[in-house]
């Protein structure tokens, strides 16, 4: 089963966002709905011959998408122009069991064929705060530039626990609304730090979309498109100066919003 509606609220900036939700059975579903799309948009901008600039998540949600985009897609997917960055990333070593950049390699790009040139990692290796300046740096250079800022066609986000989205966690806040393209944070827990895409970026993509699935995430999806502005969660301050938000949910993160009571 697949479902979706359309649900419209104001945003700080007085212009309508829309927001596009669509459901699936479960998340073996949902994986297979979303890479059905995202092949279907790939290829028409390989038909235009057009780049196409898209940022992944890393997290087990999106794991089970890679799969199914590496072993369905990976041959009926012309991935020629489509150039893969990451909105954040744990600062470890490439072939480390944390590193999302890791994951999406061993479940998706080490299937495909795609231009080596098209692939965009940040080097979790290296020192956070120069890599978070040296990948602003190439996120600027192959990304559209709109409102003085890289525009990335889509951006795919998590959404964790507490709230946070890529690596903006609560108490990095500051990051929705820093000027610098990337910046460094730390998990709450662990301390570990990460390199993110800042919220004025994500904010600045043409399509977003929010990848959720599971009962534990049920009630704080429920709050952040149940309750605009009335929830601090930073991922609830996503939201797209142009183009369209969309949520693709199984039907456990689905089961609190009210337009599915």
């Amino acid at each position: 089963m697949n479902s979706d509606w359309n649900t419209q609220h104001p945003a700080p900036s007085t212009r309508i966002l829309e927001t596009v939700i669509k459901i699936s059975e479960n998340q073996a579903d949902l994986a297979n709905d979303l890479a059905g799309e995202l092949s279907e948009m790939i290829n028409r901008a390989a038909a235009r011959q057009r780049a196409l600039t898209v940022a992944l998540s890393g997290g087990r949600t999106p794991e089970i998408l890679f799969m199914v985009l590496g072993s369905k897609y990976s041959e009926i997917t012309d991935w020629n122009y489509v150039h893969f960055f990451w909105g954040d990333e744990r600062c470890v070593k490439p072939d480390d069991p944390e590193s999302n950049f890791g994951m999406t390699c061993r479940t998706f790009l080490n299937k495909i064929k795609i231009p080596e040139s098209n692939i965009h990692r940040i080097r979790g290796e290296e020192d956070p705060g120069e890599e978070a300046i040296r990948y602003a740096g190439e996120i600027r250079s192959v990304t559209k530039s709109l409102n003085n800022l890289p525009a990335f066609d889509l951006i795919i986000l998590g959404l964790g626990d507490d709230g946070h989205t890529a690596s903006i966690f609560p108490d990095f806040r500051n990051l929705l609304s820093s000027k610098q393209v990337c910046e460094v944070s730390a998990h709450p827990q662990s301390r570990q730090k990460r390199i993110t895409l800042t919220g004025p970026v994500i904010n600045n993509a043409f399509s977003i979309i929010f990848l959720v699935t599971g009962l534990s995430k049920a009630e704080i999806v429920s709050d952040i498109i149940d309750r605009p502005g009335e929830v601090d969660y930073p991922a609830a301050s996503i939201e797209p100066m142009h183009g369209t938000l969309k949520w693709y949910l199984d039907r456990d993160a689905a089961s609190m919003l009210s337009q599915w009571a």
